[in-house]
């Protein structure tokens, strides 16, 4: 599904952030944009930034449950930032559904990932593709091996093993040893 990136620019609050640039909204179904300005209220614009496909994979429905299950359930953008650019500032490479894969590129700190509120029609569409989807996987315990654990270990310097090349023994342990 085409989704539109809603971007807003605010003054910055700091000296050297002339701007600051924020998420704010996605457009399911939307049509193709380039920083398409859609409100100026004083100093605060908001862009009709990029639109990006959102899809939704058979392999990721877990993720899907989970951000689901979220008070607000959100999608996530993906934008990287432009150096030198002031007009703008991003490069939009992704939206997703998925709050896995935004974690990875949060990892990365190339990338600037911003979380949306989604949209009902979005949100429904989903869910949708998740019960159509989603098989929940059946936990096994795995059965430990047979060997017992509670008996104390052989080895390096364990007394009962007698041998006089142990490196490893305390000099009290050889002295009883040659006794």
């Amino acid at each position: 599904m085409p989704v539109g990136v809603v971007l807003r620019r605010t003054p910055g609050v700091t000296r050297w952030a002339r701007w600051s640039w924020k998420a704010t909204a996605v457009l399911p179904g939307a049509s193709d944009a380039q920083w398409r300005e859609l409100r100026r209220e004083g100093e605060i614009t908001e862009y009709h930034a990029a639109t990006l496909p959102l899809e939704l994979h058979g392999a990721e429905t877990e993720a899907y449950v989970h951000g689901l299950g979220a008070e607000v359930p959100c999608v996530y953008v993906v934008m990287r930032p432009i150096a030198g650019a002031t007009d703008r500032p991003f490069e939009m490479l992704l939206v997703t559904a998925s709050p896995y894969e935004a974690q990875d590129y949060c990892d990365s700190a190339e990338e600037v990932v911003e979380k949306v509120a989604m949209p009902q029609g979005l949100e429904a569409w989903v869910r949708d593709f998740v019960e159509q989807f989603h098989q929940d996987e059946v936990f096994v315990k795995r059965r430990r091996d047979k060997q017992r654990v509670d008996q104390t270990q052989d080895g390096i310097g364990d007394p009962r093993v007698q041998t006089g090349a142990d490196v490893y023994a305390s000099p009290t342990l050889k002295r009883r040893r040659m006794i």
